[in-house]
Formats: structure tokens, C-alpha cells, sequence
């Protein structure tokens, strides 16, 4: 653990390693060592290796009580009271790196990303904000109902267009609180940020899909390969894995762009963001597994120069 508080960064180096490097792996660091030569920050000192399947659960589902203790060890945790005395939910944070922060604004509705943002904190090192709760209206056998957005100051439906939220005043208490959180996990400038969100949607189900800010389409592209090439080299230890698509904007058309929080809400603040949207595979049957690829990925990411002004 790093003297202020968070996980310190866990690289495995190659070097006396008794198994020869796969090529996949190889290319991968390549890659890597290209896409990072004009960064302004020191990239990792190895690319991980994937690990085989027998390695072990990272991630076990607990219900109830027990998975809230689970992702909030080590977390500072503050009920929002609104109405007075009414907690509509929680904001968790823990630091880490400074100004590098992963976040799961729906830690509930967005069943599993609140746990998957922890383990990457974990094993990244970066800083730490999980918000469960915050339902305006509990969801029905019709599907999701009402919530406050939490990255951004208005309620509305999951899933649903942007132009139906509505702002209200406990909206932007939930928001501000958030915010709150996200600074002082930063414990400064925000230069790099990262949210972890979930979909149901059929027409993004097979597919992560990588909303930016401070990105143009050359580094979108870059991102997008590098990737694709974590994604690789860990589906070459799971046979039959499955294997998700990626699109990364500007680059690519998404279906989930992050217009409202561009706009209004947390991703005004940060130098660079990476807004995931992930499908129900990702979270669920596939949780170890793309948590493990987002972990390498973000590691990786966070090194690539920022593009130049022209």
C-alpha cells in the first residue's frame, strides 16, 4: 500500500521469467513502446503477461451487505442525506496515484461495475470513487426506473436519450457530492479519469465502447489497437473466452457518447477521460477477465502523449 492511502501499481516483469514471452505478448510491447515514446510521463517498466484461468478469481459476486464490504475496504464512505435526514445513497473514494482517478458512478444500477472499478484501483493504482444507490424510484419488472445520474446533475431513466433528463435540486446535491468525492481522490489537478459504466442495449451488447475527452482520432485509433492487443494477449490463455469489439471516439460512431457529462457534469474537469461503456457479458460471466484487460489497458493508456494543438 502507497503512503497515502491507495494500492501502489503491481507490474510483472519479464526479466527472469523461466517462460519465453508469446508473440502475441511481444507485439504487444511493441506496440506499447511506439504509442508512448512522446509521453510526458514514464511508461510502465514491462507490459503484464496474461495469466492462465487457473490463477484464481479475482472477483467473487457476494450479494447484499457482505459485497458492499467487500468493495469498500480501505474506501472513505459518505451517505449523501438529502430531505434533512434522508441517505439516498453512498460515495465511496480512496486515494491512490495522484490525478488519476477510476470511477463507477453507478455502482448499483450498473450491476458489477462498482466492484470492477475496485479492483482496477487495486491493481493500477489509481485513486478511487464508487457511488451505489441513488434510485429516484425502485425498478420495476418493466425495467429500470428513474435515478440520479450522479456524474452529472439531472435524474433520468437508464438507456434512455439524453434530452429526457430532467434537472432538479437533489440532482445536483447528488452531483456535487460526487464531485466532491472525485477531488479529493485526485488530490489535485485531475489529469487522468476513468468511468466504468454498464449497458443492456442489443445493438452495443458485443462491444466496449470508449467515450473521450482530450483525445483526437489519431490517439482514439492508437487507443483502440492497444486495446485490442491487451484483449488478445489475455483471450490467448481463455480458449473460448469471449471476445468483445472495440470502438473508441472520436475514431469510432458509439452509441453511448457522454454528452451529458461532457456537457454539464464530471468530464469537464479531468485533462483526458475514458468513459467505458461495458455490456452484460463484460460484467458478469466475463467480470475476472475484463477487469484483468482494463487493468493492463488503463496502465498502458495513461502514458500516451496528449494530442498536439495544431
Amino acid at each position: 500500500m502507497s503512503s497515502e492511502g491507495g494500492f501502489a501499481p503491481r507490474f510483472r516483469s519479464l526479466k527472469g521469467s523461466a517462460h519465453r514471452p508469446s508473440a502475441a505478448h511481444l507485439a504487444l510491447q511493441s506496440v506499447v513502446a511506439r504509442l508512448t515514446a512522446r509521453s510526458s510521463l514514464p511508461p510502465p517498466s514491462s507490459v503484464a503477461r496474461a495469466k492462465p484461468a487457473r490463477e484464481g478469481r479475482l472477483l467473487r459476486h457476494v450479494p447484499g451487505v457482505a459485497a458492499a464490504a467487500v468493495l469498500l475496504v480501505g474506501c472513505t464512505t459518505r451517505p449523501v442525506v438529502l430531505d434533512g435526514t434522508l441517505a439516498r445513497g453512498n460515495i465511496a473514494t480512496r486515494v491512490g496515484r495522484p490525478g488519476v482517478v477510476v470511477a463507477a458512478p453507478h455502482g448499483t444500477s450498473d450491476i458489477g461495475t462498482g466492484e470492477m472499478a475496485a479492483e482496477i484501483a487495486r491493481r493500477t493504482g489509481f485513486g478511487l470513487v464508487v457511488a451505489t444507490g441513488f434510485n429516484v424510484e425502485a425498478d420495476s419488472r418493466v425495467g429500470p426506473s428513474r435515478r440520479y445520474q450522479v456524474n452529472r446533475p439531472v435524474e433520468g431513466v437508464p438507456g434512455r436519450p439524453v434530452s429526457e433528463d430532467t434537472g432538479t435540486e437533489v440532482a445536483r446535491s447528488v452531483y456535487e457530492a460526487y464531485e466532491r468525492g472525485v477531488r479529493e481522490a485526485a488530490q489535485g489537478p485531475l489529469r487522468f479519469y476513468t468511468e466504468i459504466h454498464g449497458n443492456n442495449r442489443r445493438e452495443a451488447g458485443d462491444r466496449i465502447e470508449i467515450a473521450t475527452v482530450g483525445v483526437d482520432a489519431e490517439q482514439a485509433a492508437k487507443l483502440r489497437a492497444l486495446l485490442e492487443l491487451v484483449r488478445d494477449a489475455h483471450l490467448r490463455a481463455r480458449p473460448g473466452a469471449t471476445r468483445l469489439d472495440v470502438r473508441v471516439e472520436p475514431a469510432d460512431a458509439l452509441v453511448y457518447s457522454a454528452s451529458g457529462a461532457k456537457r454539464a457534469g464530471i468530464l469537464r474537469l479531468p485533462q483526458r477521460a475514458l468513459h467505458i461503456e461495458l455490456p452484460r457479458v463484460a460484467r458478469q460471466d466475463g467480470r475476472e477477465l475484463y477487469t484483468l484487460i482494463l487493468s493492463d489497458f488503463l496502465l498502458q493508456a495513461i502514458a500516451l502523449p496528449l494530442p498536439i494543438a495544431r
